[in-house]
């Protein structure tokens, strides 16, 4: 078993990312007594609370089973309860495996308990099944046009053209706002919180000073602005963290990168945390008072570097500035303020006058390709996606359209960013015929 709070006390207190706290190695460590996780993608926490296990989250389709069976070399004592942090698929996608487990031995089935609007978020992603395999398959390396078909691996799982796997346990307990729960000798105490999702449960445990918090904290800057996704809620996020550290805990238990020990590191883990989102939401509205429009405010606001830099907040899934645009849409709608492009015409249009003023689609992407060679790619994908729109089927102009976007994807931080513009290499390669 791995030492996780030694390996977090070493990142934290150093300031230093000397190793990747989020590790997908399907194996269990034991953080204290009666306390476990399996690492993987997401966790499953278990706590054994003398009369049947408490399960936090399932992991997904491709891992619950591996998760599960390295939980059941800890303990294989009933699974009494299995509590959902939020309805992601990656939380709730192998849920199945913890049923046939139970199954397999004889149990009764373990309650399932999640907020109430958990239940909403699996009929919406049976309603947008297509969008939503094809929005995983761009974030990590499809094109647009791609879905995602895993096959059987190691675990078992099966995703193929389901997004959301046919046998996911479907919550049986829900609840609003704030409900107790006891199993054992051991009471719980699951918040409703509104973060990454509208739907999310904190949990405290008051005997241990513990809190499982789900995705409230990721070791990765928080992931409030995913572009592909719906609305996230930086502010009340912030709020969730402060209201988790006026418990004062102890233990931190997260269902991505490693648990934290200590109240002190723990209340400075959060507060950071907090401070940044709150930093981005305040700023953000005030510029939206003031009048100016979405493009100012995200070539203006940003993280202070203090906090930008620490090693459990690095934008490596998500970007401050894709958070900027989240608070935007949620205070001020889709329109970004530009008059033209409230009724804007089709793109292909704009991008072929453009093209005409530059001499053609071709010159157009070679003016990109000089441009990127300045160092300026941002400004270079514009140019070159124009080219693109007006000359789609154009294997020349694709060549230099993958170049730049292959550049661009070297530089950026997020595996959102570097999933997009994969996707956008791809498409053009499937133009040139690679």
């Amino acid at each position: 078993m791995a030492d996780l709070l030694s390996i977090s006390e070493r990142i934290i207190d150093s300031g230093v990312l000397s190793e990747m706290p989020n590790r997908v190695t399907q194996e269990l460590s034991e953080v204290a007594d009666g306390l476990a996780v399996v690492e993987s993608f997401s966790h499953i926490w278990g706590l054994d609370t003398g009369d049947g296990l408490v399960l936090f989250d399932a992991s997904g389709v491709l891992t619950g089973m591996e998760a599960m069976e390295s939980m059941r070399g800890w303990r294989t004592d009933r699974v009494d309860t299995l509590v959902y942090t939020h309805g992601h698929v990656d939380h709730v996608g192998g849920s199945g495996a913890v049923l046939a487990d139970a199954d397999r031995r004889g149990y009764r089935r373990p309650a399932v308990v999640a907020h109430e609007a958990v239940q909403a978020r699996l009929e919406r992603y049976r309603l947008t099944n297509g969008w939503n395999l094809g929005i995983n398959a761009r974030q990590f390396g499809g094109t647009r046009n791609d879905t995602m078909r895993l096959s059987p691996g190691k675990s078992g799982g099966k995703l193929g053209e389901r997004f959301l796997p046919d046998d996911v346990a479907e919550p049986d307990v829900t609840y609003s706002n704030t409900v107790g729960m006891r199993v054992g000798d051991t009471e719980f105490e699951l918040h409703h919180a509104r973060g990454e999702t509208d739907d999310h449960t904190w949990t405290w445990v008051p005997d241990r000073k513990a809190v499982f918090v789900g995705d409230l904290f990721i070791w990765n800057f928080p992931n409030a602005g995913n572009p592909q996704k719906v609305q996230r809620h930086p502010g009340e996020w912030a709020r969730a963290l402060r209201e988790v550290a006026a418990r004062q805990p102890e233990l931190l238990l997260p269902a991505h990168g490693l648990p934290i020990g200590g109240a002190d590191r723990i209340a400075t883990v959060l507060d950071n945390t907090a401070t940044a989102l709150e930093h981005l939401v305040e700023s953000t509205v005030a510029l939206m008072n003031q009048g100016a429009d979405l493009d100012t405010i995200i070539h203006t606001v940003s993280v202070p570097a203090d906090l930008a830099d620490l090693p459990y907040l690095v934008p490596f899934y998500d970007e401050p500035e894709f958070v900027v645009r989240n608070i935007w849409r949620l205070y001020g709608g889709w329109w970004d303020g530009d008059p033209s492009s409230l009724k804007p015409v089709p793109k292909a249009r704009l991008a072929g006058e453009i093209a005409d003023l530059a001499g053609g689609p071709l010159a157009l992407a070679r003016r990109a390709a000089e441009v990127a060679d300045s160092g300026d790619l941002a400004l270079a994908c514009h140019l070159v996606e124009m080219a693109a729109d007006a000359a789609p089927d154009d294997p020349a102009v694709h060549e230099i359209r993958a170049d730049i976007y292959t550049r661009r994807r070297s530089e950026a931080s997020s595996l959102m960013a570097r999933g997009i513009y994969r996707g956008a290499v791809k498409e053009s390669r499937a133009v040139i015929g690679d």
